[in-house]
């Protein structure tokens, strides 16, 4: 092949793995109107781990929903890839989350009669796929589950289990994983550690996280914190430290005091 056309075909691959345009969530009607999301834009940069947060009822969970196909909203734009979901019905919706998606939650939603490899893989039994071998030990020994696998989820520790969690996530090599507070039911130490797991397989694995986040510290993992107040973006910090995460913070402090 000749090398002006690799360097072509190398140019088609699209550096943004999400995007939302105007992306507008409407609760209610009238006097119980309530707007979750005003007319939010944001790009979510393929490769790059992405931190949304912002106090509560920002918008930073309804956001993330909104761009995993979890809920609808009520206008505007949201895609992942190429892909428009405004339009998809609810049988895409599914396959588009199953093929395209990986998710890791808060509670770690591990099934208690299977072990961890089973857990891990069932997503993709699920949708009748087998799991590319090679991508799945890369993956097991990423997260350091290797002498774990046959253990059930009763067998392990907390930490343990959202290792688990996170595998599952990347195993069917999706876009994009979206991670809603992964380390909130963690002690700060297996916190940290499935954070690093979540970093490396940006930095290791190429992988696209979204993660939403109230913690500071959780949030200096990520290569850019995406910042939420009143349902609109409010500011957007490169290469986040905890210490300059905090001060973001308590600015919205300051303001929402003197608003």
């Amino acid at each position: 092949m000749p090398q002006h056309a690799t360097a072509t075909t190398r140019l088609r691959v699209p550096s943004v793995a999400a995007r939302a345009t105007g992306l507008t969530k409407i609760y209610g009607e009238s006097e119980t109107r309530v707007v979750a999301l005003d007319s939010v834009t944001v790009e979510f940069g393929r490769g790059r781990f992405t931190a949304i947060m912002g106090p509560s009822g920002s918008g930073k969970s309804t956001l993330m929903h909104c761009m995993a196909g979890l809920d609808t909203f009520s206008g505007g734009s949201a895609r992942i890839g190429d892909t428009e979901l405004s339009g998809l019905t609810d049988r895409q919706l599914t396959r588009l989350r199953r093929e395209k998606i990986g998710f890791v939650f808060q509670s770690f939603n591990l099934l208690p009669t299977l072990d961890a490899l089973e857990n891990i893989t069932l997503p993709l039994d699920i949708a009748g796929r087998k799991p590319d071998q090679e991508w799945l030990e890369l993956i097991v020994g990423t997260v350091g589950l290797s002498g774990r696998l046959r253990h059930r989820p009763s067998q392990l520790s907390g930490g343990q289990q959202q290792r688990v969690a996170v595998a599952r996530a990347l195993a069917g090599r999706p876009e994009i994983v979206f991670a809603d507070e992964p380390t909130g039911n963690l002690d700060s130490r297996s916190g940290a550690e499935a954070l690093g797991f979540l970093r490396d397989s940006v930095r290791e694995l190429g992988q696209t996280v979204v993660m939403v986040t109230h913690d500071p510290v959780a949030a200096s993992y990520a290569d850019r914190v995406v910042f939420l107040a009143d349902g609109r973006v409010s500011d957007d910090l490169p290469a986040p430290t905890p210490e300059t995460v905090l001060d973001r913070m308590r600015l919205f402090d300051a303001k929402g005091r003197t608003n």
